[in-house]
């Protein structure tokens, strides 16, 4: 019996719209991974872009579990000696929401070209307008 393979043409790509709403950020990140990258599809390939698109919607409501609200810190490196900045939970949710739940979902792909590639297909947005209406994105409860 060989293996199947999927070709580039046969992979359909769904599209998927989460309401993040109430769901602790750990777990909504996962479930965000797993779609984005195919492992919940029969034809999953580990080096093929299988996946679908997601877009999250509501971020700034995304909850975080005991004292992470206050101790959970964001660190982002200049390149400068003395170039480290460190922001955290409650700083980055008012800020920029989206990127909370994007940088949790970016920790659990593969650091490679594909993980690059399949980041590319999160759509995250702090409230509940998004702009991919003409996709027809289907509810996805997580």
């Amino acid at each position: 019996m060989k293996t199947y393979i999927p070709k580039k043409e046969e992979i359909q790509h769904k599209w998927y719209l989460v309401d993040a709403k109430g769901k602790v950020l750990g777990r909504l990140a996962v479930g965000i991974a797993q779609v984005l990258s195919g492992k919940n599809k029969p034809i999953y390939t580990p080096h093929i872009d299988t996946g679908d698109f997601v877009v999250v919607i509501n971020a700034q409501h995304v909850h975080v579990t005991g004292k992470k609200e206050e101790q959970k810190l964001y660190h982002h490196y200049s390149g400068y000696p003395g170039g480290l900045k460190s922001r955290p939970f409650k700083e980055v949710i008012k800020r920029k929401p989206e990127e909370v739940i994007v940088r949790a979902v970016h920790g659990m792909l593969p650091k490679t070209k594909l993980g690059r590639k399949i980041i590319s297909k999160l759509k995250v947005y702090p409230g509940s307008e998004h702009p991919h209406q003409s996709q027809n994105p289907e509810p996805l409860d997580l």
